[in-house]
């Protein structure tokens, strides 16, 4: 494989994707050695179908606002690879959301799902919608048209859906019952749904959760404890809360926060009634974190500001992509941050990525990190196939097992020189198993 031939081609049929060309490079620059001890994998170019979609949906989505009014927005659906199980990743609502992004999303959504071993592909979808400042009736409205065009689709052998960002249970039981209604069928097509209707104990922490065990495994296997060390969250969505949730059950503690209008350090640490206020302020469609330092004077507000210029031991990225820039990363070096680890999809820019790889700072991508969150989805359809419910404990013992061999995997293809890289490891696995499966089912 010649990987600046294969990404040069990317480019110019695909300019100006930049989020999918960023995710395709960083995977492909990691296993090209791996890929290129495999001359059969050339033959059946499963480089070249692999960074290629399935297929991709886009449709328009009318909508009647509660003023009377028709609003219309973009819907998309990529089904990225199937090799390994039905299309299985999120739906986002945001005006960020386009093309480039959804693809990158289905992109590393297919590595990750193959690092869980559990039967699932890779897709990504959503819509340039924003739910903030919507009534119920109107978010209700939208999901229900974007079902209309979206819903002939889907189906719990064929592509399973979740939230993502601005896609919670409220979005997933909209999108869930106008399904149902279309299909005259009540089965296991999303995830994310509540628990009243076939949703999963835990899938709301699910991502925080699994990368605090995903963190608590690099510190154990490189000779450290997580009890007593600072952590550096962004971001106050399910992920950071979820994050901070088992952070302190672990004996960490959370030192920050943050949203648009900047990040809050609070040397005492985010715990008990100060997470639950955040939760408040997150749930009255509030997304700034200012008030925090209002309510809890020994904390300081930084307006405009991102938390990794503070001194932590653990730095985690939970909001978006490239959240981390390489400016960012030389304060994190500087101040000898122990871990950097993903729990947004893509947190760190390239730039940031290489030079905290080359400073050797133990540092982990949002493809294995943040797995948690599909794998307790995964677990979501098994319970829905089986038309059972299992407690608390038994899915977070299996999330605990899943994120344990997330880890080990990485450490097996990712060790060089005394050095985990962890971006290789966790490529390289990713890739082998999907290929493997490619392989296997023939050109298709």
């Amino acid at each position: 494989m010649k990987s600046e031939s294969i990404l040069a081609a990317l480019e110019a049929k695909h300019p100006g994707e930049n989020e999918y060309l960023q995710a395709v490079k960083e995977v492909l620059l990691s296993i090209e050695d791996v890929y290129n001890l495999h001359p059969e994998f050339e033959k059946c170019k499963i480089i070249e179908r692999l960074v290629e979609p399935d297929r991709i949906f886009i449709f328009r989505v009318p909508w009647v606002d509660d003023n009377g009014n028709v609003q219309v927005n973009l819907g998309y659906r990529v089904q990225y690879n199937n090799a390994i199980g039905p299309y299985k990743g999120g739906m986002r609502f945001h005006p960020s959301v386009n093309l480039s992004i959804l693809k990158f999303l289905g992109f590393e959504q297919t590595l990750k799902n193959a690092l869980t071993t559990l039967p699932m592909g890779g897709g990504k979808g959503g819509a340039d919608f924003s739910p903030k400042g919507k009534s119920d009736t109107e978010i209700m409205r939208f999901c229900q048209s974007l079902m209309t065009e979206l819903w002939k689709n889907l189906g719990p052998h064929t592509d399973v859906p979740a939230g993502d960002i601005g896609v919670g249970a409220r979005e997933v039981g909209y999108m869930f019952g106008m399904y149902k209604k279309l299909t005259h069928e009540h089965s296991g097509t999303f995830t994310g749904k509540g628990r009243d209707f076939g949703g999963s104990i835990l899938r709301p922490e699910a991502t925080g959760f699994g990368g605090l065990y995903f963190v608590d495994q690099m510190l154990k296997i490189h000779g450290m404890d997580i009890k007593g060390k600072t952590v550096a969250l962004s971001g106050f969505g399910n992920v950071a809360w979820g994050a901070a949730i088992k952070a302190n059950q672990l004996g960490a503690k959370v030192v920050t926060l943050s949203g648009p209008d900047g990040y809050v350090y609070d040397p005492e640490g985010v715990s008990g009634e100060k997470i639950d206020y955040l939760l408040e302020l997150r749930n009255s469609g509030n997304d700034i974190v200012a008030p925090y330092a209002n309510q809890y004077p020994e904390a300081t507000f930084f307006a405009g500001k991102r938390p990794w210029e503070q001194k932590v031991d653990i730095a985690l990225p939970c909001a978006t992509q490239n959240e981390l820039n390489v400016e960012d990363a030389r304060k994190l070096i500087a101040n000898k941050t122990l871990i950097v680890a993903e729990l947004s999809n893509m947190g760190c820019t390239s730039e940031a990525v290489d030079l905290l790889i080359e400073h050797q700072c133990l540092y982990a991508p949002g493809k294995a990190v943040n797995a948690g969150g599909v794998a307790t989805s995964g677990l979501e359809m098994s319970q829905n196939a089986s038309h059972i419910s299992w407690t608390p404990e038994e899915v977070d013992t299996r999330l605990h097992q899943i994120m344990n061999n997330i880890h080990d995997q990485c450490v097996i293809h990712g060790k060089e020189n005394g050095y985990i890289n962890y971006v290789k490891g966790a490529n390289i696995a990713g890739f082998m198993k999907v290929a493997s499966a490619m392989m296997a089912q023939g050109v298709i």
